[in-house]
Parts: structure tokens; sequence; C-alpha cells
């Protein structure tokens, strides 16, 4: 099941648009402001959002930037305003799509499952970042000209880290996005994963690192 990220300061909107998405099957998850979206998004994972514009601590658009600067989803602007200036700031911060309040109902609909089709059809494909070749179908790692056959979770750990290069995710983010939200376990698991991918790649790969980030998590690093 899909999970939306609805972001509007006016309750009455969230309540619209949850309601329309949860009925065509979407789980929704709701943020009254930028700031609670951004934590929520620390432990949530969410694979497309709707952010207002107009909103206090943190508008619209900045948070689309910070969205952009550390998740991988689509994002649809919700705004009262119409001027062509205004939806170029929009594209610019980072959205994927526009709606002008008031809107359709089935015009909403229809942008989310486009943009969920679009990055759905993105994510398939296989992922080359410095001398790391990811098959996403074969679930093959190759490292010039050798082929590694992980194991699930390794490879799954891999290649989120490595479809988001240079960032640094949280240990909570990775147990969301790799495990699910309702694993029992805790965060040492994602070290251990870690460590045995470290291992495996010592030496071998010579221009990607694993680094820890002391205090925050860990992140996939490209020297090029």
């Amino acid at each position: 099941m899909k999970t939306i990220l609805i972001v509007d300061d006016d309750e009455h909107i969230r309540t619209l648009v949850k309601g329309l998405l949860m009925k065509e099957g979407y789980r929704v998850i709701e943020a009254e402001n930028g700031t609670a979206a951004l934590e929520l998004l620390i432990v949530e994972v969410c694979d497309l959002a709707i952010v207002d514009i107009m909103m206090p601590f943190m508008d619209g658009y900045l948070l689309t930037t910070e969205i952009r600067q550390s998740f991988d989803m689509p994002i649809i602007l919700l705004t009262a305003k119409s001027q062509i200036e205004d939806k170029v700031k929009g594209f610019e911060a980072g959205t994927d799509d526009y709606l002008i309040k008031p809107f359709e109902p089935k015009e909403l609909i229809f942008r989310v499952n486009a943009l969920l089709r679009r990055y759905g059809k993105t994510s398939e494909a296989n992922i080359n970042v410095g001398s790391l070749y990811i098959n996403k179908k074969s679930y093959e790692v190759k490292i010039k000209s050798k082929t590694y056959i992980l194991p699930l979770k390794e490879f799954e750990l891999l290649t989120f880290l490595a479809t988001h290069p240079n960032q640094v995710f949280s240990r909570s983010h990775l147990i969301g996005s790799i495990w699910g939200l309702d694993f029992e376990g805790d965060e040492r698991t994602v070290d251990v994963h870690i460590k045995r991918l470290r291992e495996r790649f010592v030496n071998v790969a010579e221009n990607i690192a694993i680094k820890t980030i002391r205090g925050v998590g860990y992140s996939l690093e490209v020297n090029k």
C-alpha cells in the first residue's frame, strides 16, 4: 500500500484530501506544517507528498526544497495562487506538479496516480554509481568485472543508499525503508548489515564508501 503525506495548515483541506485518497486505497498521514512534516519523514516512509504553499513556520516552497534534498518522492504543490511566477518558483523548488485550489477531486487523484506510475518506472531502472552497478531485476551487484549475489536485506540496503548517493539517512529511516515500520528488532540491525557490506567490498570498490556520520546515520559517498 502506497503512503501519501499531506501537509496543510487547513484541517478541512487535510480531511478532504485524506478522504479522497483513502477511497483510492492509499494510506495517508498528515502534518499541519513543514516542520512537523520533516519530523514525520524521518520515521515514515512515504511515496508521495501533497504540500500546501501558504503555511506558518515553513512555506511549501522551502519544504519542497528540504524534501528534495533528503528524500526521493514526487511532490504536488497545492495553492490558491495562479500567477505564472508562483508556478515557476514552485518548479524551481523541485515540485513535480502543481494544483490550484479549488480543484476537482478527480484531477487530484489523476495527478497522484500519474506521478506514482512515473516514479515507479524510474525506480525500476538499474543503478550505476561510481564503480558500482546494481541490476535490480536480477539482484546482482557488479564492481568492475566481478559479480556479487548478496543476501536480500544487504542488497536492498545497498540499493537504497546507492539510489541516494551522498545523502545521509538515520538508522530509523533505513529501518523503515528496508525492514518496514512493523520491524520488531532494534537499530543495531542496520549496523550489522552495514558492517557486512563494508567487509564484502573492502579494497574492491575504489571510489565509493559507506560512511558513518556520527550521531546521525549512514551515507554512501562517491568520490569522483
